[in-house]
């Protein structure tokens, strides 16, 4: 086996030539602190590439090919150098006299500095993640992202994803580490999670070379991608063998290693669910509630919040119940839409297919309709795709994927198809309008194409903005005559009483000990969504805490910010104009955001 594996990276080796461009340590420091605002700019793109140029996995999602073979560093020395980095950046911004910079430059070095604090502070709690889950996690990240991320267009990135394959065997090394460290420190993720991460390595790992059967799904990507080259056949041939030696010799060893160590750890996990159970976990919750959320509310203070929604949001479905003439109780309404037939596709291919189209016609006509409420809109496509069968049963109803910068690669709508009872006919309107347009396609690739701003706001951002944005995108084309159905109206206001249950929920497991059966059923009593659905979506909320505190904390924002405009301009008041507003600074925290939209009412005023 040794003499094997020499052969075989020696094969891969003759095959990659790695170049890396060296890149100089100055940051072009000048005599005077005094900048100019296109001095500043130029200063904090440099910061930002040296920052991403330590993240090859970055530089591949925006569609860089540079350092194309490899994964990210993710030991601690590798954290200990960023970290580091992130300081001196922080520091050499501090020292910067801003009396030469324009609004919008002072704007970008306030969202550097609140970042830049952001990262230092959040590495107190380095150890505070799990980091496998079966939400995500390099063991599901790695097919992934060569699948999506990894595109083939000539033999020489052919040859960097044989070398992330090799690669792989080291990072899922890595992996191991990490989770030992946790394992020490008693951070290690609840029973019912191993099942299911091992069952998603077990889907990796089956088909050709691993064993008998058809590909293996990174081999058939590999083979799909490499036969659609315009190169000699038997050069195709001669990239597949290396492909498939490499994948049997590093991918395999790696995925069978954290296998086996998953299935140790798996013994010694409990059934808190909670992260009060971690060290400081208190602290902790406190701190991710802040960093989620850009507020300060206390975790009672959600909670409490998430309740009054959660009322508020049933009484206006009693009116959709009695405009429909249900007769029954809301209980009973809940039943009777989780059930009926007629609100589901057929769980066959077809069934699918008619969904992705649906769903595909039903973000077209959105974009149709775009000019009514946006002045500014993305230039960036955007496709309908399923989720893949090897991720498909751990992962979220629905996710986007932002578009490459270079247009090589459209934004991509997720939809899980894994149980179509989970994906319901009156529910599709918001889902498509949250993840296509006016929602994350709209506001990711708008943030990407905004100019004359540093790169690190085009590509960062903050949760509570973006998911706030996605959940008000789902009510915003009701202003326009859309969700005509009645039932469609009812699926908009089930999305929006969710993410208020999600309140309740994330603050009740980690903040006040409910157990994960007592959440489930809080969920099952007031939404109606399946069980089986309602169960995955609180196994999310366990392994990502305060997350899904953000969609409904960001969109209560964006409103109310909205009737504060609304209030005070009167007939003054333009809601393209307030979009612009809303949107033209890209991802930014909710206080930036208040005095974005205070600004501008100002100005209209005058």
């Amino acid at each position: 086996m040794k003499k094997r594996l020499l052969c075989t990276l020696a094969l891969v080796l003759a095959l990659v030539s790695a170049s890396c461009q060296k890149e100089s340590n100055s940051l072009s420091p000048k005599e005077s602190n005094v900048m100019s605002s296109d001095q500043i700019i130029q200063l904090l793109d440099q910061m930002y590439m040296r920052e991403l140029r330590e993240s090859p996995q970055s530089m591949t999602y925006l569609g860089m090919r540079e350092r194309y073979g490899e994964w990210d560093d993710i030991s601690d020395k590798a954290k200990d150098k960023r970290l580091k980095m992130v300081k001196n950046h922080l520091a050499k911004i501090n020292s910067i006299d801003l009396s030469m910079a324009n609004a919008s430059t002072k704007l970008s070095i306030r969202m550097f500095i609140e970042q830049a604090q952001q990262k230092i502070a959040s590495d107190k709690w380095r150890y505070h993640t799990y980091p496998v889950n079966q939400m995500r996690g390099v063991h599901s990240m790695i097919p992934s992202f060569l699948i999506n991320q990894h595109l083939i267009t000539n033999t020489k990135e052919a040859r960097a994803y044989i070398q992330r394959i090799v690669n792989s065997s080291t990072l899922l090394e890595q992996l191991i580490i990490e989770l030992r460290t946790r394992d020490r420190k008693g951070i290690v993720p609840p029973k019912f999670v191993f099942p299911l991460i091992l069952q998603s390595i077990d889907n990796i790992i089956t088909g050709a070379p691993f064993n008998a059967g058809p590909d293996s799904v990174i081999l058939a990507d590999f083979k799909n991608k490499v036969t659609a080259l315009d190169i000699p056949e038997i050069e195709q041939q001669q990239l597949i063998s290396v492909a498939t030696a490499a994948l049997e010799d590093y991918l395999g060893v790696g995925y069978r290693m954290l296998y086996r160590y998953l299935e140790r750890m798996q013994t010694t996990a409990t059934i808190d669910h909670g992260v009060w159970k971690f060290p400081d976990g208190e602290a902790f919750y406190n701190f991710a509630l802040q960093k989620t959320t850009t507020t300060d509310l206390t975790a009672d203070e959600i909670h409490s919040l998430g309740l009054s929604e959660v009322s508020r949001i049933q009484s206006e479905m009693r009116k959709i119940k009695r405009r429909v003439k249900f007769e029954g109780t809301l209980s009973e309404f809940f039943d009777f839409m989780r059930n009926d037939s007629r609100f589901y596709y057929p769980d066959t291919a077809e069934g699918k297919q008619a969904y992705l189209d649906d769903a595909t016609n039903l973000i077209n006509t959105m974009k149709d309709r775009l000019d009514e409420l946006f002045s500014t809109q993305p230039k960036a496509d955007l496709i309908v795709k399923a989720v893949e069968p090897f991720r498909e049963a751990s992962a979220g109803q629905a996710f986007y994927q932002r578009p490459a910068p270079d247009g090589s690669r459209p934004g991509i709508y997720f939809a899980n198809l894994y149980k179509m009872s989970d994906m319901s006919k009156y529910n599709m309107e918001a889902l498509a309008y949250h993840e296509g347009v006016p929602g994350h396609h709209m506001q990711l690739s708008i943030a990407q194409e905004l100019e004359n701003i540093p790169k690190f706001r085009l590509y960062g951002g903050y949760t509570v903005f973006s998911e706030g944005w996605g959940l008000y995108s789902e009510a915003l084309p009701k202003e326009i005559g859309l969700y005509s159905d009645p039932y469609s109206d009812f699926g908009r206001l089930s999305g929006e009483l969710y993410r208020a249950c999600r309140l309740v929920v994330d603050t009740g497991i980690h903040a006040k000990r409910w157990t994960r059966e007592k959440a489930i059923d809080y969920m099952n009593n007031n939404v109606p969504h399946s069980e089986s659905y309602n169960r995955r979506q609180i196994e999310r909320y366990i392994v990502m805490p305060s997350q899904a505190t953000a969609y409904k904390i960001g969109m209560l924002k964006i409103q109310a910010l909205r009737k504060r405009a609304e209030m005070a301009l009167g007939k003054q008041f333009n809601i393209r104009e307030f979009h612009d507003v809303v949107l033209q600074d890209g991802s930014v925290s909710l206080p930036i955001l208040e005095s974005n939209v205070d600004q501008w009412i100002a100005a209209s005023k005058n």
